[in-house]
């Protein structure tokens, strides 16, 4: 069985998931995107907005489409190197955090993920996927850009945290140094692994 049909199989299962308050009230599960098959990285996200809902895509309403072009800028290719999930598969309502009960409900759907499309890195994309998969208290100011390793399902991956597009909406300055340059460069990081 391949990749695509295995996650194929979880997807449908996904579907029907009504762990939490959060299941109730979705258009859509927002299960991933990307190519599993030729995946070389899993970009996990926080967690569905108002288009990801509408849609059944992650990232792609202003910060993914933001997400895009950093993507580009850096040599990596959104439908061939990565693919990517959230911390919940569901919209929590007027896009906030979504509660420690709600990414463990979906908890179980992310990491099957992960092992079928078996990573050769993570990418923890804002400060909830990174509080998400990494124990240790610190903020992403201080550990973005670092190569991290964390256990899912008893497999160490290593994995990096950087800037949630959501940050650089409300920080313009490509500036040496600034938050999106930093991107930019964690990226090119990424890319060069």
């Amino acid at each position: 069985m391949s990749k695509s049909e295995e996650l194929a199989d979880l997807k449908k299962e996904c579907l029907s998931c009504l762990r939490c308050e959060l299941g109730k009230t979705r258009n859509n599960i927002v299960f991933s995107d990307g190519n599993p098959d030729s995946a070389k990285y899993i970009l996990i996200g926080e967690a569905p907005g108002e288009n990801e809902d509408l849609t059944g895509t992650p990232f792609v309403g202003r910060a993914g489409k933001l997400l895009n072009e950093f993507l580009i800028q850096a040599g990596i290719s959104r439908q061939e190197d990565l693919y990517i999930i959230n911390t919940v598969k569901c919209r929590p309502p007027k896009n906030r955090v979504p509660s420690d009960f709600e990414k463990e409900q979906c908890r179980n759907f992310i990491e099957r993920q992960i092992k079928i499309v078996n990573p050769k890195a993570i990418i923890l994309c804002g400060a909830t996927a990174l509080k998400s998969f990494y124990t240790t208290k610190i903020p992403i100011s201080k550990i973005r850009g670092e190569w991290l390793k964390i256990n899912v399902n008893n497999i160490e991956y290593n994995a990096m945290a950087i800037f949630h597009p959501s940050f650089l909406l409300r920080n313009h300055s490509m500036e040496v140094g600034k938050p999106r340059w930093l991107m930019l460069e964690d990226l090119k990081r990424i890319k060069n692994m």
